[in-house]
């Protein structure tokens, strides 16, 4: 019967735990020196190696022949262990006897001698499912066991652990094993089963696992069974359903070009071949974490990459975004991502998203305008977009003006002398509008739209844009509703007998940011007509 190469390959003895050195060791030195604690806590991610070393070591205690701290699996108590037939070391699911029953029953038994080795061992996995009666139940004997008694608890959620238990234990974290440990340990068992396992497709499986040995060999054993030649990478993106570095790094170049129609010709494309849509917005969200990276740490962040894409692809395509940008699409993929779990269209919902992406002024929330208004700084810094020249009037017809840059020519308005005045609404104006307001929204927010000095919202007409400055981001938060602005909008467009466009602020910003938001929302605004830079 064909064995699961994460089970066959499952490590005997601590030297053949991968990545986890500073635990073997220090358990090798106990076992040794035959100073071995009651009662030991295992933390870590899933596959780094928690159960394999809990076994190892109900081995090592009970070996009647160990070798340098390692069991020999040779005696009949460690063949009796690894075959499961041992009465005295026991592996419990926590998460499927979790009641304080359960724990009596062992409890119960625990005070009995061994029959069949030295020291009778617990091996309690996912220990953080326990009920907390059942946490206290466990903690007299763990505290003050017998001397044939070894408890080993595994969790991968430690903060669910009481700190009663974690007092009484000796704990060892387990951290997620490196891309090239895993790399190895897959070469390894590629040649000892006969995979022909190619260098690209190894690395590709090691970043997947995302530090787990059990993920890397379970994807391993995936791909080997669908590919009856060469694995290599291309063949593990097929089978896994991924996209694929080329893809997602093409997919993230439209992106910076804000070119929405190639973005969404090639989303298709994934699409139609199969590809998971999750996966690729993992993958867009590796790759934005990388570029966050980069512009923070440009010399030191290139040994922190994911993988995603090549490291020189990854710097290039870093330089054409802004960190307001990066945050603001690491945001949107997250909540994508999250929103899947209750979505009726994956597909449509990632679509919208990348969408979303290329195109920042479909949303007026204040990450969108950041992520505009830090792009434009960024452009101007570098000589993308130039400076508008100084000029005496604007005339009425398009005037030409020539200004020397270095890209493609780009239309621009020229900054105006002065910010906009807030005369242009009526008298008692925005008093007319709250009142109106209150008188179809419903509490809590209704009141927050009221007339006094100390109102947490006030209302600033400029031009066509009606501007809610909130007192604080509380109000912010609980304002920038769409059924809150779209009432604001109705009210105000028909006290104005005109349409307006309404915006959330908070009154805490700067007046340095508020100018210079000012001007550099001008500056790209859709008078590009009025000025023709050549």
């Amino acid at each position: 019967m064909y064995q699961a190469l994460y089970r066959k390959y499952r490590p005997q003895t601590f030297d053949d735990v991968v990545g986890q050195n500073a635990v073997t060791q220090t358990l090798k030195t106990q076992i040794q020196m035959g100073k071995l604690s009651h009662a030991y806590l295992f933390t870590g991610s899933r596959g780094t190696g928690k159960t394999s070393s809990a076994k190892i070591l109900a081995k090592a205690v009970n070996c009647t022949n160990p070798q340098d701290g390692n069991p020999c699996n040779c005696c009949p108590s460690c063949r009796a262990i690894d075959s499961g037939s041992c009465m005295d070391v026991l592996e419990i699911d926590a998460a499927s006897n979790n009641g304080v029953d359960n724990v009596r029953d062992l409890r119960d038994d625990a005070v009995y001698t061994p029959s069949q080795v030295k020291m009778r061992v617990y091996i309690i996995d996912e220990v953080h499912m326990l009920s907390i009666s059942a946490f206290n139940a466990l903690l007299k004997i763990i505290e003050e066991p017998p001397e044939h008694l070894l408890f080993i608890l595994a969790t991968t959620e430690l903060h669910k652990v009481p700190a009663t238990i974690l007092s009484r234990c000796q704990r060892f974290s387990f951290r997620r094993i490196s891309q090239e440990d895993i790399y190895n340990r897959l070469q390894y068992v590629a040649y000892e089963e006969g995979i022909d396992l190619d260098d690209s497709a190894a690395r590709v499986l090691s970043r997947l696992a995302d530090g787990g040995m059990r993920d890397a060999l379970s994807l391993l054993d995936q791909c080997a069974s669908a590919t009856n030649g060469e694995l290599n990478a291309e063949k593990v993106y097929a089978c896994l359903g991924v996209a694929g570095i080329h893809q997602c790094g093409t997919l993230m170049e439209h992106i910076a070009n804000q070119d929405t129609a190639k973005a969404l010709s090639m989303m298709n494309s994934i699409y139609a071949e199969g590809k998971d849509m999750g996966a690729l917005l993992d993958e867009l969200a590796c790759l934005t974490r990388d570029f966050m990276v980069l512009k923070t740490a440009p010399k030191t962040g290139i040994s922190m990459l994911s993988g995603v894409a090549p490291d020189q692809d990854v710097a290039a395509l870093a330089e054409r975004f802004s960190m307001g940008e990066l945050t603001r699409m690491m945001n949107l993929i997250q909540k994508t991502v999250a929103g899947f779990s209750k979505s009726a269209s994956r597909r449509m919902d990632a679509e919208l998203c990348v969408v979303n992406l290329c195109q920042p002024e479909l949303n007026e929330d204040m990450d969108a305008l950041l992520a505009r208004i830090t792009r434009l700084e960024d452009q101007v810094k570098s000589g993308l977009v130039a400076t508008p020249v100084s000029v005496p009037s604007v005339p009425a017809e398009p005037a030409t003006v020539a200004v020397q840059q270095t890209t493609a020519p780009v239309m621009v308005s020229p900054v105006p002398a002065q910010p906009p005045k807030n005369d242009e609404a009526p008298i008692g104006f925005w008093t007319d509008v709250a009142a109106a307001i209150r008188t179809e929204m419903k509490t809590p927010a209704a009141g927050f739209f009221t007339n006094s000095e100390e109102a947490p919202v006030k209302g600033v007409l400029q031009g066509e844009i009606l501007y809610l400055v909130c007192a604080n981001s509380f109000t912010m938060e609980i304002i920038n509703k769409p059924d809150i602005l779209s009432l604001v909008q109705l009210k105000a467009s028909a006290k104005l007998g005109r349409q307006v466009r309404v915006v959330v602020t908070d009154k805490n910003m700067s007046r340095s940011s508020s100018a210079q938001m000012d001007q550099l929302l001008a500056f790209g605004r859709d008078h590009a007509d009025r000025v023709n830079i050549k």
